[in-house]
């Protein structure tokens, strides 16, 4: 039996309707070698009922059985068995193989969908103060309000480097910024904006929210203003009269809420989404509800916060271990022990819960119609897996009701089937089969810098493993859109990541970030990155050169004037290729070759064809690649893309195709893209 010749996923290719509704007929598809199997059977997991599939149709080498089954309320789990004489094999989302654990079975969840328009999706992180400052008229001035014990602090210099505590430092983006440069973006086919959070905080990363119902002004709209600013030397905020007056008056509230619908109405307009950012694990210490900088109270209007009154409305939405501990009760519980980020008790409070879901809703909703969440730290919320799951259950349902079509994306290490079973999140941030194992294969470090592993670097094998478990624990809608970054703002730059240096800013520096580096990798790492299944996610200024360590270097500003225009031209040429080849977006996946620091895998449909080759090597390197197990039929492929330690190539060679295998001969840390289009079939 010809083993490599068997396939099958959860593509439209292979199962029609892809995301069926309960009471659906659904058709599933398996695909042998021509001639070579005697039997295919799909098995039930956990009952083992078999049903024998049908023989459908030949295609050049290939033969295809399919099988229709009627799907339920109830996931369907399922793998196939296939027999020639006394040889069988079982196959399921590993490939071949003996692990027939229920998490690498195929799936068929009945009512779980996943919008169409993130699945392989080119998106856009950005960092908004970071980005571009549109109105310096909304900036964070110089002593505006204290934060983490000091006066805050507004950068005047654009290009002035980060310090190593840089949350109370303010480089002036914002919203306005981000509208100026969509030009920009769209040069960059960007279809997805994911936007770090703008609600009102005082923080410059703001995931310590003060007030989930408002864009925070310094992002949007300063009407009304004040004078009064702190002492240089000021320990708290009872001089913040400025800071209050722009955080808390209702002017600049519905100013900046106004500005932020306009703001949607123009990125929809130019055919682009937006993903904001959730917070809704833990707050902050600015929060209204806590109010414990006394913000609040200085306006006058607002209810008492939970840490100056043990009778405030919001007391129950904090968890407090000394009872007796009012007026100023320290004793709250802080994620992680932050006391700058209280966790919030939804345990303790139904008012809460609820107000979370109306929030989540209230931004979907007109006039701000935003087109999904990226769900902050989403499996630590509440204090009990029970608690978790029945939240996110309520808020996919609120969130669906509102927008059938919203995306729900989730900040999550390690396992995430337990939130993808098509009751609560969408997808995730893909850390464990995609930033995590391509960092090991092309640097030898992890994600932060902070660690290298000789033995995982350009282990071929081991990344492509790596790789296959963790999508395998992921249905195919998810995988799809799940979101693959090659940096962001937890995470050292990649480009960085290159000069396979551990290191941070505070004992590194920030001109080593730029040291040693090496684009020959980081271009490889682009171009898997626009090729891979998912949603290729750009954290902002990767494409332009950016370098820097772990957070807080990570989000340093980005450089206009002084961009790597070579580098954003590849970006752009990169992106062209994924928008114009559809294998590369929603297309099957299947390895090809694992070796000796080289890797080449393939994306295909019916119409259109793509492989990717890779060498992680310093040394060049002869590759011979089984494209025929890609569905490549035609006499040659077409190098589409050429990348090097010294440039990239996007004029097309022809490479022939001889009994199914293509030879190709590739550079030291270089990468290639070839495409086969198929106009008839």
């Amino acid at each position: 039996m010809e083993r490599a010749a068997l396939f099958c996923d959860a593509t439209i290719d292979y199962r029609i309707p892809a995301e069926p509704d309960p009471g659906d007929m659904v058709t599933l598809r398996f695909r042998t070698a021509r001639n070579d199997v005697d039997r295919v059977y799909l098995v039930l997991y956990g009952k083992e009922e078999k049903k024998r599939l049908r023989w459908a149709e030949r295609r050049g080498r290939f033969d295809y059985y399919e099988t229709t089954i009627s799907v339920e309320e109830t996931a369907v789990r399922f793998y196939f068995q296939v027999e020639k004489g006394d040889e069988i094999c079982r196959y399921n989302r590993l490939g071949v193989t003996g692990e027939m654990d229920r998490q690498y079975m195929f799936t068929i969840t009945p009512g779980f969908h996943v919008p169409e328009w993130a699945k392989g999706a080119v998106m856009y992180q950005i960092f908004i103060d970071r980005f571009c400052n549109g109105d310096p008229a909304n900036d964070v001035v110089s002593d505006e309000y204290v934060y983490i014990g000091f006066p805050v602090m507004k950068v005047d210099d654009w290009e002035e480097g980060l310090s190593v505590l840089d949350v109370d430092r303010f480089y002036g983006g914002d919203l306005q910024g981000i509208l100026d440069k969509l030009d920009y973006l769209q040069s960059l086919k960007v279809e997805v904006l994911y936007l770090s959070p703008v609600f009102v905080s005082p923080s410059n990363h703001k995931y310590d929210c003060q007030d989930y119902e408002h864009v925070d002004p310094h992002y949007g709209v300063i009407v009304k203003d004040a004078d009064g600013l702190v002492d240089r030397d000021a320990i708290d905020n009872k001089d913040a009269e400025k800071y209050s007056v722009r955080t808390a008056d209702e002017v600049n509230l519905k100013a900046s809420d106004e500005f932020f619908a306009r703001f949607m109405d123009e990125v929809h307009k130019r055919g682009m989404r937006v993903i904001l950012d959730g917070v809704f694990n833990h707050c902050g210490s600015f929060n209204k509800w806590l109010d414990r900088e006394k913000i609040y109270e200085k306006a006058g209007v607002y209810a008492p916060g939970a840490y100056a009154d043990a009778n405030s409305p919001y007391r129950n939405f904090f968890w407090f271990s000394d009872e007796n501990g009012w007026p100023d009760n320290d004793s709250y519980e802080g994620w992680w022990d932050h006391n700058t980020l209280p966790k919030l008790n939804y345990e303790g409070s139904g008012e809460l819960y609820q107000y979370i879901l109306d929030i989540a809703k209230k931004w979907l909703s007109p006039p701000y119609n935003i087109d999904g969440w990226r769900l902050d730290v989403a499996a630590d919320l509440g204090h009990s897996p029970e608690m978790n799951h029945r939240f996110w259950k309520d808020f996919r349902r609120v969130v669906k009701e509102t927008n059938p079509d919203a995306l729900i994306l989730a900040e999550h290490y390690g396992d995430a089937s337990p939130w993808l079973e098509g009751d609560q999140w969408d997808t995730v941030m893909n850390y464990d089969a995609f930033m995590e194992p391509l960092s090991w294969f092309l640097t030898g470090l992890e994600k932060h810098s902070d660690r290298m592993d000789e033995h995982l670097y350009q282990n071929s094998q081991a990344f492509m493993c790596a790789m296959l478990s963790n999508m395998s624990r992921m249905q195919t809608t998810s995988l799809l859109a799940a979101m693959n970054e090659l940096s962001n703002h937890d995470h050292s730059r990649f480009l960085t990541r290159t000069n396979r240096t551990v290191g941070r800013l505070d004992y590194r520096g920030d001109l080593a970030a730029s040291e040693g580096i090496n684009f020959g990798i980081f271009r490889a790492a682009a171009i898997i990155q626009m090729t891979w299944p998912g949603a290729p996610t750009i954290y902002y200024g990767d494409e332009a050169g950016v370098c820097g360590w772990t957070d807080p270097d990570n989000r340093r500003t980005f450089p206009w004037g002084k961009e790597n225009h070579e580098l954003i031209e590849f970006h752009c040429y990169l992106t062209g290729i994924r928008r114009r080849n559809l294998a590369f977006r929603t297309g099957s996946f299947k390895p090809l070759l694992a070796e000796k620091g080289l890797i080449a895998y393939g994306r295909f449909h019916k119409r259109e064809r793509g492989v990717v080759l890779v060498n992680s090597d310093k040394f060049a390197q002869k590759a011979q690649i089984p494209v025929w197990e890609a569905e490549v039929t035609g006499p040659y492929m077409e190098r589409i893309m050429l990348s090097n330690t010294e440039r990239y190539n996007v004029g097309k060679m022809q490479y022939p195709v001889e009994d199914g295998k293509m030879t190709v001969e590739i550079g030291p840390h270089s990468a290639m893209i070839f495409e086969e289009i198929v106009l008839d079939f």
